[in-house]
């Protein structure tokens, strides 16, 4: 008996798909709920998993080719017998406690995106050391392994095929690597030059001593940690004081819809997160009623998922504001492009020591610089300076966060 997998009905205003890895090869056997193949859309990437137990008889689309909702991606074979089916999965759970078991065992293991970098990489288990919990098998030991064994710098992560690229080399010594751009990043390319060609976009600058906020962290970390679970970092503190200032400021949680303004009743901040599919920005909904651990568990939460492309679709829509940190990066200033239909997004940048002068002494701070990039079409000079000032008093003083000052 086969069963025909199907692609499943895909977001609103997608179109089509691509598919662009498949987990399993034919005559591979698999188990239900366990992925098959990745589809990449130009907003989210779908992990289409076996309706069932049984054997990969067939892939009827390729790696490249581009599908539509209940096409049919493969068939899979449920004849096989439950001894042939059922016994690798029994060996696996035997196996899985047994710490000096070699990678080919413990393969079926492996987290989906562990998994997914193996076969990208070509990589054979059976030499990779676990370093996880449980002595799993994690991606920086996938990722180390690949660097001794190829004794180069190591290729990126891509969840396009290898064999999607041409290489030409001229002259011997003059390679060249044509990739096709992801449906993701194709997506971001157009709407970067939508928002520059249709905004009126304008950056203002400024600078927050970041003391109080560092020494309020390092008082209270360990305790934070132990009570919420989660570290305290910086974009809580960021996002808390941008919806503040937003509440101040509605014009900067605006959108421009024709010749419509819209003023946004409430604080939905999008956190734009780096992958290596292109840059991706989930929206925490309701910041104002968010505490700072929902917060920080919130970003963490995205960000795992984002690198492993498992974000909805609907938590990347709907932001009326967003928070790019480039200081992560070492940026110490740039000007950060909105994301449409949204009217302005705040830019944070990496934190250095500097001398600044302090109630008449000269102090060593850290200090960081934040730009404010808005459209000037609805957003004037004195409402965009005045915003970043609000945020600046907001972090320079974090106990007004608290008080609500």
């Amino acid at each position: 008996m086969h069963v025909e997998v199907k692609v499943p009905a895909l977001p609103e205003s997608v179109a089509d798909a691509t598919v662009v890895t498949w987990h399993k090869n034919a005559g591979d056997s698999i188990s239900r709920d366990e992925p098959l193949v990745d589809l990449e859309t130009d907003k989210v990437v779908l992990e289409v998993p076996a309706p069932q137990d049984g054997i990969l008889a067939e892939i009827v689309q390729q790696t490249g080719s581009t599908v539509v909702a209940d096409d049919v991606l493969a068939r899979l074979s449920t004849t096989a017998t439950a001894s042939s089916t059922k016994a690798p999965s029994t060996t696996t759970i035997a196996i899985a406690s047994d710490t000096t078991t070699t990678g080919a065992q413990i393969e079926p293991s492996l987290s989906p995106s562990v998994r997914r970098l193996v076969a990208e990489m070509n990589v054979d288990v059976g030499q990779l050391v676990g370093t996880g919990k449980d002595n799993r098998i994690t991606k920086t030991d996938v990722m180390n392994h690949v660097e001794q064994r190829d004794s180069v710098v190591t290729k990126p992560v891509s969840s396009k095929p290898i064999d999607n690229s041409t290489t030409v080399t001229a002259d011997g010594d003059r390679p060249q690597k044509r990739v096709p751009m992801t449906r993701l990043r194709a997506k971001i390319a157009e709407r970067l030059v939508q928002s520059q060609s249709e905004a009126a976009i304008l950056t203002t600058f400024n600078e927050i001593n970041l003391h109080a906020v560092m020494e309020l962290r390092k008082r209270h970390k360990e305790s934070f940690e132990k009570v919420h679970g989660v570290r305290l970092g910086f974009m809580s503190f960021f996002a808390k004081a941008a919806a503040e200032a937003l509440k101040k400021f509605p014009a900067v949680n605006a959108s421009i819809d024709g010749n419509d303004i819209i003023y946004h009743g409430y604080y939905d901040i999008g956190i734009a997160v780096s992958t290596e599919r292109g840059l991706v920005v989930p929206v925490l909904r309701d910041v104002e009623q968010m505490t700072m651990a929902d917060v920080e568990r919130s970003v963490n939460d995205y960000a795992a998922r984002a690198r492993e492309g498992k974000l909805s679709l609907d938590e990347m829509t709907g932001g009326t504001f967003t928070i790019t940190n480039g200081g992560v990066f070492g940026s110490l200033l740039a000007t950060p492009i909105i994301n449409p239909p949204q009217t302005g997004i705040l830019g944070m940048h990496a934190i250095q020591e500097r001398p600044i002068a302090e109630n008449g002494a000269v102090v060593i701070r850290p200090m960081m610089y934040v730009a404010l990039s808005y459209d000037h079409r609805i957003i004037d000079g004195k409402e965009s300076v005045s915003f970043l000032v609000e945020i600046k008093k907001l972090l320079e003083d974090p106990t007004r966060l608290v008080l609500g000052l």
